[in-house]
């Protein structure tokens, strides 16, 4: 999923009304595992002036990218966390915690040659799936449905569960984002 569907979904299932700091908290969980693609993305693009083809063809795939990526879309480290949530009986922690899961369980189900190493430190194996949210040489336009169900049903559960005015001008524009975004891929992948 992009990275906005990511965090209509972490909010939607993690984050409780009643419960203070769940909402940031899981929102902060939905996108860290994304986090890393976006810096190095960044200073790659705007800073060293590197081509996208580059970028996204050659440096994504390097050694040192991926090795990056494995620590902070790692199901071993992220199921750790919490691990160590439910120990110290924190519900923001454990909003954070089962939203990078559900994050980084959702990139294990769509990404195909662009997967990443989800079971490090233990393994660098990686399950290409058959399925990607992005390339419709693999079933992108099939994925795309179930994807766009997933952030209307959330942001439902978000407008009801939060309803002023900041919270669902975030959510309008993450959904906005989401099928700009989604649109994009679809039309060039």
């Amino acid at each position: 999923m992009n990275t906005p569907a990511h965090l209509l979904v972490g909010i939607a299932l993690c984050a409780r009304r009643s419960k203070p700091r769940t909402g940031q908290m899981a929102a902060l969980g939905s996108l860290l595992p994304d986090l890393s693609l976006y810096v190095l993305a960044g200073v790659s693009l705007f800073l060293l002036q590197i081509p996208p083809e580059r970028v996204f063809g050659e440096l994504y795939f390097s050694s040192f990218w991926q090795s990056v990526f494995a620590v902070d879309n790692s199901l071993i480290v992220w199921g750790i966390t919490l691990l160590i949530s439910l120990a110290m009986r924190s519900t923001p922690a454990i909003a954070f915690s089962c939203a990078g899961l559900i994050h980084i369980a959702s990139d294990f189900a769509l990404h195909n040659d662009d997967a990443r190493p989800h079971f490090w430190p233990v393994s660098d194996w990686v399950f290409q799936s058959p399925f990607s949210y992005w390339d419709s040489q693999h079933h992108a336009a099939v994925v795309a449905p179930f994807t766009l169900v997933a952030v209307i049903l959330s942001s439902i559960v978000i407008w009801q569960r939060w309803p002023n005015v900041r919270t669902r001008l975030v959510v309008l524009a993450a959904c906005c984002l989401e099928l700009w975004v989604m649109r994009q891929w679809l039309l060039f992948f």
